[in-house]
């Protein structure tokens, strides 16, 4: 994770330190960013880094939920507290931060917890995979512990711990060293964990959910996990061999950076072209002089005049290598290039977009049946939680999940396909309205209809309401 989290981050100093004592490639040669630079004082380290791995990390996470998912439940009152928990918690926003980190770190856990001093309903948040330690039984998340460090003014570490088990939360503060959790000390001492202290059960350290389910639940990004079979744990999209994919990118872009840098023109000139500033203060080339002093110089010496140098720039040489490598680094993580922006660029309807991206759709297609179960436990214990602490007059139902279409259809093309329907008059009002209208539920669809018909003159007079005015 620590790998991933270098590439994911973009930062060329995190890449450094995690490659600094990595043995060598299997060819012999150290990565780009494990290479020591012993450089010129003042001069910048000429390595490029290309963010390809935080692209591809965001290209999951809008496949994913650029369309936030639909969540329904039967209750009325229950679906449309449903709604205002998702709409008021900002759920779509978490969904996409925790899809991304997921891409990235190989998974990413969703948590339920409140703060009733904060806002009147439960709380759906994120935790990174790298700051929690699972516990799985048949590969079902059982218990996790989520830990992080808090602000500290000293050499002392502050680390809170935070257990979730079926039906109970525990919370720890402990005070340690950077390698040491160190000992158990009262959550008092700490000004950003006191005021859980007076949440907490008899026992000291738990607070009681008063539900039977987990509040927390792990979504992996993609399994299995190909270093570790039979791991629970999900793969990142960088798994083998992207990191060499990814190195060799970064290689290339300094390799043509560095083309570049050499074929800036310079001029080469003699020594006496220079002008001499007087003793201990140099000379120096004049190069927007426009009349010069004859020089006594033999004029059969053809090399002692003014000289351009300037080195050619590899240009499609290293942007074939680029593309190349980008295009196979986006194919082993499991997209197509067009989700990159590579490739054709013309104005295309919906469903071509998915014909050419169908590896894409795939990849996302097996990602949201990882994401969809955990979803609906966590709006389940959402309601439960709603309903105990918030909201007792609903009934918690666990909601079907629905996710969004992920290429939304041109309303251009959308029109034209009604119309020639239309015109070969094989279909309904009710139907295009649905087509036109995918999110409408029946109450919605039906007034529409009645209006369209009405407004038309077609709509047929009730033979009731007729039969009465007769």
């Amino acid at each position: 994770m620590r790998l991933d989290d270098a590439w994911y981050s973009g930062d060329r100093k995190r890449l450094a330190d995690v490659y600094r004592h990595q043995q060598r490639r299997e060819d012999g040669r150290r990565r780009l960013w494990a290479r020591h630079r012993h450089q010129q004082p003042g001069k910048p380290d000429g390595r490029v880094h290309i963010p390809l791995a935080g692209d591809i990390a965001a290209t999951s996470a809008d496949l994913l939920f650029s369309e936030p998912p639909a969540f329904t439940v039967a209750d009325t009152a229950t679906q449309d507290r449903l709604a205002e928990l998702v709409e008021t918690g900002g759920v779509a926003s978490t969904l996409l931060e925790a899809a991304e980190v997921s891409s990235a770190l190989g998974g990413v856990y969703l948590r339920v917890t409140w703060d009733a001093g904060l806002a009147p309903r439960p709380l759906l948040t994120t935790v990174h995979a790298d700051s929690a330690v699972p516990e799985f039984r048949w590969g079902h998340l059982v218990a996790v512990t989520f830990w992080h460090e808090l602000a500290s003014d000293s050499a002392t570490v502050w680390r809170h711990l935070e257990r979730h088990e079926a039906g109970r939360i525990l919370h720890g503060l402990y005070q340690g060293t950077p390698d040491n959790l160190g000992a158990r000390v009262p959550l008092t001492e700490h000004s950003e964990v006191a005021g859980l202290a007076d949440s907490l059960g008899p026992e000291g350290d738990a607070i009681e959910t008063g539900i039977t389910e987990l509040t927390a639940a792990y979504i992996p990004n993609i399994r299995p996990n190909r270093r570790h079979r039979g791991s629970a744990f999900g793969r990142s999209d960088y798994a083998a061999p992207l990191y060499d994919l990814m190195d060799a990118l970064d290689e290339t872009w300094s390799s043509w950076l560095r083309d570049i840098r050499l074929a800036r023109a310079r001029l080469i000139v003699p020594d006496g072209y220079l002008r001499d500033h007087g003793p201990g203060r140099g000379a120096s080339f004049d190069d927007d002089r426009e009349i010069w002093q004859a020089l006594n110089i033999p004029p059969t010496d053809g090399t002692s005049g003014i000289t351009l140098s300037q080195f050619a720039i590899r240009v499609a040489e290293h942007q074939s290598t680029a593309d190349s490598i980008v295009q196979q680094a986006v194919r082993s993580a499991g997209y197509s290039a067009q989700s990159f922006g590579i490739g054709d660029a013309v104005a295309a309807t919906a469903t071509e977009v998915i014909a050419r991206e169908r590896r894409s759709m795939i990849t996302r297609d097996k990602k949201a049946r990882y994401w969809k179960p955990a979803l609906a436990d966590m709006l389940l214990v959402m309601l439960r939680l709603d309903r105990a602490l918030f909201t007792p007059q609903i009934t918690p139902d666990r909601p079907r999940v629905a996710f969004g279409d992920s290429v939304s259809e041109d309303p251009q093309s959308t029109a034209q396909t009604l119309s020639l329907l239309q015109q070969a008059q094989a279909v309904s009002v009710d139907t295009k309205v649905r087509l036109l209208h995918p999110d409408w539920d029946e109450a919605a669809v039906q007034a529409e209809v009645e209006r369209i018909l009405t407004e038309t003159g077609t709509a047929v007079p009730d033979p009731m309401q007729a039969g009465a005015l007769a």
